[in-house]
């Protein structure tokens, strides 16, 4: 082999790895996607409060306008089909498409009933956005919602699905959302069945259980 030809040979080998290190590096960060998790949460939760401050939708008479506005703006960033996934845990496997499709409906509007009227309630609080940890696709991003009276910690667990960072569970004070219905809900089946814990969905009679920390 002449030395002209090792030279390019060498030459076409440095290029293949520098174009390998800018696909990886490139690939990384479509991965990450375009926002950070922490500017997720952000962005979300002043839409929330922008909505909440309104004076407009403070009329009584725009409660239920003000409620769908809530709803569709935490539904673009809830990941609730993860949420049921991880909630009912062993007992989603065994589920047809059908039924998890249902479940995930019927889940998201029993969050939606038990928390309208707790986000409805807000009257000032700051929100304080204290740090984010980052771990391949999943994301943690801690705050604190604070008021003259009390200081609330409120960590947001995140996936990241197609380049957006979609929230799966929210730990407030130490008690985990998914991990708290899990307990709830696996306690019907167990009790009773999944039939049973779906009806009570339905007929929206599942009463709210008591959350204790770990």
């Amino acid at each position: 082999m002449s030395l002209r030809t090792a030279v390019s040979r060498r030459r076409l080998l440095y290029d293949a790895v520098g174009l390998m290190l800018i696909w990886s590096v490139a690939f990384a960060a479509s991965l990450q996607g375009s926002e950070s998790p922490t500017e997720a949460v952000r962005g979300t939760v002043s839409r929330v409060l922008s909505i909440l401050e309104d004076p407009v939708l403070k009329d009584p008479a725009k409660l239920k306008s003000r409620r769908r506005m809530l709803e569709e703006v935490i539904a673009t960033r809830f990941d609730y089909a993860e949420m049921s996934k991880r909630t009912l845990a062993a007992y989603w496997p065994p589920l047809t498409e059908a039924q998890r499709t249902e479940f995930v409906e019927l889940f998201k509007r029993f969050l939606s009933d038990r928390y309208a009227e707790k986000i409805e309630g807000y009257s000032g609080e700051q929100v304080v956005y204290l740090s984010e940890r980052i771990e391949g696709t999943y994301a943690e991003v801690r705050t604190e919602l604070r008021s003259d009276k009390t200081t609330i910690p409120m960590d947001y667990r995140l996936l990241l699905k197609e380049g957006r960072w979609h929230a799966y569970d929210i730990v407030v004070d130490g008690v985990s959302l998914v991990k708290n219905y899990r307990s709830q809900f696996q306690k019907i089946i167990r009790e009773t069945s999944y039939e049973e814990l779906v009806k009570k969905l339905r007929e929206r009679t599942l009463t709210e259980a008591r959350t204790t920390k770990p």
